[in-house]
């Protein structure tokens, strides 16, 4: 099994994320360093903080919010047809 350097990523973590670190070579290629990484639907960052992934998560919500703002102002009617649109719609939009 070969790694694939183009897709390959590194995050340096710690103390040793403000240095100068040379970037590793995978077949003469080098590797990208980044500060942030989504692993498995979490955000990571270099400083190990949920800043990143709590920034994230407000930014998702809050165009879902606005989007749920913008029917009711539509008058739509309350009913129970209502409410499955509204969790079709959210459903649409992920």
């Amino acid at each position: 099994m070969e790694i694939n350097a183009s897709k390959t990523k590194e995050m340096v973590l710690g103390r040793l994320a403000n240095t100068k670190l040379p970037l590793p070579n995978i077949a003469s290629q080098t590797v990208e360093r980044v500060t942030t990484y989504k692993l498995l639907g979490v955000h990571i960052d270099s400083t190990l903080s949920w800043s990143t992934h709590i920034e994230y998560i407000i930014k998702k919500a809050t165009t879902r919010l606005y989007f749920i703002k913008q029917l009711k102002r539509a008058c739509l009617p309350n009913s129970h047809s209502f409410t499955s649109f509204l969790y079709n719609s959210y459903k649409a939009s992920t």
